[in-house]
């Protein structure tokens, strides 16, 4: 297997995350995203999405979208699990993700992307260039910042975020609490189960993958 990868990239990273925490080692493939080259021919081929992750499997095969490889690294290597052992835990840990995709990266998406000079007319990912829509960055700034006092709420009773143990979900907000660093959107000062939380997941060996 092989993965392409963009190690400036949040999405791929969540795939890096996932495998380390599971001990696989998978052969990389760097993806020039800044100079544009998802978009090139040859890319297309392989992801005609024009994203990464892409997870190239041994017959050619090819699986996109975050949690469907991370599905297929689970199924594949099932222990340690990291989805979980049992249904109820594979239910919660999926529940969260998805919500910390819908309403944690999605938000911190149309901030940086209808913000970021190098991303005129690619306000959205894709092979279809969008126009940066300066409300929209607004609107996403204010949906991650809510979005981390719901996940604040959520750690009051839970020492991780989908229950008592690290799981995709954990994965899926660490990710989205760095991305949300990078246009200066931080762990708010009284956030304490938060905060208790992103020093526990950020000092795992997974965090460097």
């Amino acid at each position: 297997m092989k993965l392409y990868d963009c190690k400036t990239a949040p999405s791929p990273r969540r795939v890096r995350i996932f495998a380390a925490e599971k001990g696989m080692q998978l052969e990389t493939v760097e993806v020039d995203l800044a100079n544009g080259e998802q978009f090139t021919a040859a890319f297309r081929e392989i992801n005609p999405d024009c994203v990464v992750p892409v997870l190239e499997l041994d017959d050619g095969s090819r699986i996109t979208e975050v949690l469907a490889i991370c599905q297929y690294l689970e199924e594949l290597q099932p222990e340690p699990a990291v989805i979980g052992d049992t249904p109820e835990e594979r239910a919660s840990a999926m529940m969260w993700a998805i919500k910390v995709e819908q309403q944690g990266l999605v938000a911190m998406r149309d901030a940086f992307r209808n913000s970021a000079k190098g991303l005129k007319g690619h306000a959205l990912t894709g092979p279809i260039g969008y126009e940066q829509i300066p409300e929209l960055a607004d609107r996403g700034r204010e949906g991650a910042i809510a979005f981390l006092g719901r996940l604040e709420q959520q750690l009051a009773d839970e020492e991780f975020v989908a229950g008592d143990r690290y799981s995709i979900a954990d994965v899926t907000a660490l990710v989205f609490v760095d991305f949300a660093a990078w246009i200066k959107i931080d762990i708010p000062d009284d956030a304490m189960n938060l905060k208790r939380w992103y020093e526990t997941v950020s000092s795992r060996p997974s965090a460097r993958a």
